[in-house]
């Protein structure tokens, strides 16, 4: 298996377990909450059948990667992301992330530059701000996210099950577009994160990327459902698109958040149409 180390806790190395095949030119995947690089399945085959290279890597806390107790704000996962590029000495990258994972291209983007980076795509983002505050009057009320806390406390298996159902749109796509077998899939890998990971990143969901987004000046590629009930286009993707001066906006019709799984044709063929 292949790990880099990116820190330290007590006695343990903190290791993110990452994937890298292909050749051509780079395409680093970053996963979303509470899944792992697992879910870039269906992106992951297409992009080695265009002749990409193809890196997806797990979040601390989250897949096969270290769980340490600490490092879920996303100054932390950026650097994170930085020592995998570092490590690897990845050029002219793409970077794709879906949902949280939006965030770490954002706050990476914002913080280290464009140095390595070619372009970037931002998939059912989190980005750019969730928090309801006076100067983000759309946004969302802080007391959710604490009922959320609560949940992810109180009985983080049951809470899972009930997050899936809306992450894959189950009402709708369930036994369509998605299985039984890959909602199980997806509780199990999300049950197996650290038990203190999952709960930490929704406080890094509150995060403010406006400054981030305003600072990008690469090709840039939004892709959004326009049925998501975990991130509702209104709020984030097309905030997003607005944020992102000269950004390409592609808005999936009746698409739920999990829009990599269940509209995959789809997405991947606007995806590869972009990184051409």
């Amino acid at each position: 298996m292949n790990y880099i180390t990116v820190g330290k806790e007590n006695s343990c190395n903190i290791d993110l377990y990452y994937e890298d095949h292909g050749v051509g030119r780079p395409v680093v995947l970053i996963h979303g909450w509470p899944l792992s690089s697992v879910f870039w399945e269906k992106q992951v085959t297409a992009l080695l059948k265009a002749g990409h290279r193809v890196i997806a890597y797990d979040r601390r806390g989250f897949g096969m990667s270290s769980r340490p107790a600490s490092g879920y704000d996303y100054l932390t996962l950026a650097d994170d992301l930085h020592k995998l590029l570092t490590k690897l000495d990845l050029r002219e990258v793409t970077l794709v992330g879906f949902s949280m994972g939006g965030g770490e291209v954002a706050r990476y983007l914002g913080r280290y530059g464009k140095e390595r980076v070619k372009r970037a795509v931002f998939m059912a983002s989190v980005t750019p701000f969730l928090l309801k505050s006076p100067d983000n009057p759309g946004g969302v009320e802080g007391s959710v996210f604490e009922r959320i806390k609560q949940a992810i406390q109180v009985d983080r298996p049951a809470f899972l099950t009930s997050f899936l159902s809306n992450f894959y749109n189950l009402h709708v796509f369930g036994g369509r577009k998605v299985s039984e077998e890959v909602v199980r899939l997806s509780w199990n890998v999300a049950a197996s994160a650290s038990p203190k990971a999952p709960l930490d990143c929704v406080q890094a969901w509150l995060t403010d990327f406006r400054d981030d987004l305003i600072r990008i000046d690469i090709p840039t590629l939004i892709i959004h459902g326009d049925n998501d009930r975990i991130l509702p286009f209104v709020s984030t993707g097309s905030r997003t698109h607005e944020a992102v001066k000269g950004s390409r906006l592609m808005v999936v019709a009746g698409a739920p958040h999990g829009l990599n799984w269940t509209h995959a044709e789809e997405v991947n063929r606007e995806l590869l149409a972009f990184l051409e």
